[in-house]
């Protein structure tokens, strides 16, 4: 899950992660280049006097006409989507819900969270006053008086 004050660890786990699945490497190249895009077909309807082929009306491509490796870029963007919006939590999710596109959806993030990354001495800080916080360090206190 990741942790809204140390982005870049969940960045690099997230990326370990997809690239460990199978068909990783185009998991990751939905990360960075967008959705596969698969465009428009232009059938032929008859072949000409020439050789030429007369063109019929373009329509959008559909899964079916795919090649075996334009399907797996394909599947690779569904799946890394999903991986992407499992691994966030519930108040970020909400506002990037709304995404399709993995390439999206890791911007997005990236442009919520990379601000809130806290320094060393940011998070020695937050310990001290949760550690002064708790009821130990005022028993502690009483105990010595």
């Amino acid at each position: 899950m990741l942790d809204r004050t140390d982005f870049a660890s969940w960045k690099q786990r997230i990326r370990l992660y997809c690239q460990g699945k199978e068909n990783g490497v185009n998991i990751l190249k939905s990360i960075d280049e967008g959705p596969y895009q698969m465009g428009i077909v232009q059938e032929p309807l008859i072949e000409g006097t020439e050789g030429a082929p007369y063109l019929g009306l373009e329509r959008p491509r559909v899964y079916s006409d795919l090649s075996p490796k334009e399907k797996d870029q394909y599947n690779a963007d569904i799946r890394v989507t999903n991986i992407l919006l499992q691994g966030l939590p519930k108040d970020i999710y909400t506002l990037i819900n709304h995404y399709t596109d993995a390439n999206d959806i890791w911007d997005n993030v990236k442009m919520l969270l990379e601000g809130f990354e806290l320094t060393k001495e940011d998070r020695e800080s937050h310990l001290y006053d949760d550690f002064c916080k708790t009821p130990y360090l005022k028993s502690l206190l009483i105990f010595n008086l």
